[in-house]
């Protein structure tokens, strides 16, 4: 398996509405850094799993209306607990919507909230994921 990793970041605040997040049920910030890796059994006609350059802008693409946002105030997220791991599977499902027609293999998202803790989210790339 041949894989190529895009690594952005991304700033936001959300409350965590359950007595399971203790206190990160109060409204709080989070910076995440983002990979997205995609991986390929075969390499292209090109010698590539996919343009670097082109994942990179996908990524900043999808990052870009979660950027400074309260999560918690963004229709897309009505009554949703905006956990680590819920936010890796909807930027996989984000970015499977604008590579799915080029890139048909795998992706894996991850969130690192801090160097000690992290969630992944990994599933093969189709258009309607």
């Amino acid at each position: 398996m041949f894989t190529v990793a895009v690594r952005r970041h991304v700033m936001v605040a959300h409350s965590l509405k359950d007595p399971v997040f203790g206190p990160a049920q109060k409204l709080h910030g989070a910076t995440y850094v983002v990979d997205a890796e995609f991986g390929a059994a075969q390499l292209s006609k090109a010698n590539i799993v996919l343009d670097i350059g082109w994942a990179g802008r996908v990524l900043e693409q999808v990052l870009a209306p979660l950027e400074y946002q309260n999560l918690d105030e963004l229709p897309v997220f009505a009554g949703i607990l905006t956990t680590t791991e819920f936010l890796c599977q909807y930027i996989h499902r984000e970015i499977c919507t604008k590579v799915g027609e080029e890139f048909q293999g795998e992706l894996k998202v991850t969130l690192t909230e801090s160097p000690s803790a992290w969630a992944s989210y990994e599933a093969p790339v189709r258009k309607d994921s």
